[in-house]
């Protein structure tokens, strides 16, 4: 079993980004089941991608749903019935139903869910509300207040 550190890149993200989470309970729920086989890429500074392997599964087969801040992917054969009239000498190909969860980080929403050649992929988008976009402070200068001439009786 191959286990992943990522502690070295949470080093420039300071509690926002959620995205190491993501990776880690992946891997870590993964490690009972790893059917069905995923990716999970970085698309831009906003935009994620998970691709699943699903290969046999049609769009019906499938349910996608997107609560707060989770993401659950559900299969189902529903032609069960041609595959119980069949009688097979060797089935390498997995007709199982399975259900993978993904934890989203805080304002990621589901742009786009596309199946083609076997392979499931679900587009995210990070959308964080203007308030709490990250903005540019700029420096002032508080120099040494400026000198007065005294003269007369007030001087020291």
């Amino acid at each position: 079993m191959t286990r992943f550190d990522f502690t070295p890149y949470r080093r420039n993200t300071v509690g926002f980004d959620r995205l190491f989470d993501l990776l880690e309970n992946a891997n870590r729920a993964g490690a009972s089941d790893n059917y069905p086989p995923f990716n999970i890429e970085r698309k831009g500074e906003d935009s994620y991608r998970i691709t699943l392997a699903v290969a046999g599964f049609k769009p019906a087969d499938i349910d996608i749903v997107a609560q707060q801040n989770l993401l659950i992917i559900q299969g189902r054969k529903h032609d069960e019935q041609s595959a119980a009239q069949s009688e097979f000498l060797h089935l390498g190909i997995a007709q199982r139903g399975f259900e993978r969860r993904f934890e989203l980080a805080d304002f990621v929403r589901v742009e786009a869910a596309n199946l083609e050649d076997g392979l499931l992929v679900i587009d995210l988008i990070r959308e964080v509300p203007e308030a709490m976009k990250p903005k540019k402070i700029a420096i002032g200068t508080t120099g040494p207040a400026p000198l007065t001439v005294v003269e007369g009786k007030n001087a020291a």
